[in-house]
């Protein structure tokens, strides 16, 4: 049994806008996370972290959801600021059953065991956020309820929105990773020439990691097993 994360699979398979049209390593990019999937056992668990599909509604992205169920293991997911398909968790959990959408999770207010870990997340906060200050306040909220509901339990974190980067560090939400004792925090969100900016390894008490789709080639990154 292993752990992996992923984030921005960005799928428009009814919605009309395919990455395709973006070049470069987007090309193909459906055929790309299938193949990276095959490393992926049925017992495995992978972490989406956000930006999953392009739809607007949860009708119009369930050919998205098809294809993210049938590929192999559990999936547990984030929302990402693209993902405007997202509602409350009970919809999204009754639409899930009811498409026989089996392998389907939400991460939102709420932990997930795996092994001696306790898998956490929230979409996060961003600096180019349009939102109120009660928009950061909430997901301040949302990751501290996911952060307490792990208990004593070691605590790893998944993210949309990278929490510090090159120039950039949210001090409240890496306040909150480091009281809580998170070892490992993952993030997407950013694309392309923005990789560079990106934080990997020790900051203060927490090992952080990109995994961004075009980032990791499109291979889910096992973080343990």
């Amino acid at each position: 049994m292993a752990l992996y994360a992923i984030g921005d699979t960005h799928l428009s398979l009814a919605s009309g806008k395919p990455m395709d049209v973006f070049g470069g390593g987007w090309e193909g990019y459906v055929d790309k996370l299938r193949a990276g999937f095959a490393q992926v056992r049925p017992e495995d668990t992978v972490v989406l972290c956000g930006d999953l599909s392009w739809a607007m509604s949860l009708e119009e992205g369930a050919q998205d959801f098809a294809f993210l169920d049938a590929l192999p293991g559990r999936k547990l997911l984030l929302k990402g600021n693209h993902d405007y398909w997202w509602n409350t968790a009970a919809k999204m959990n009754r639409f899930f059953q009811a498409s026989g959408f089996s392998t389907l999770h939400i991460l939102h207010n709420n932990c997930y065991e795996y092994g001696p870990y306790a898998l956490c997340g929230t979409r996060g906060w961003f600096y180019e956020e349009k939102g109120e200050q009660k928009v950061f306040l909430r997901e301040l909220l949302r990751l501290e309820a996911s952060l307490k509901a792990a208990g004593e339990r070691r605590k790893l974190c998944f993210l949309h929105y990278p929490p510090c980067y090159q120039g950039y560090a949210c001090r409240e939400i890496m306040e909150l990773l480091e009281r809580y004792g998170v070892e490992l925090c993952c993030y997407g969100h950013l694309h392309g020439r923005s990789h560079r900016l990106a934080v990997e390894g020790k900051y203060g008490l927490v090992s952080y990691r990109l995994v961004a789709a075009d980032y990791v080639d499109f291979q889910p990154q096992k973080i343990c097993e």
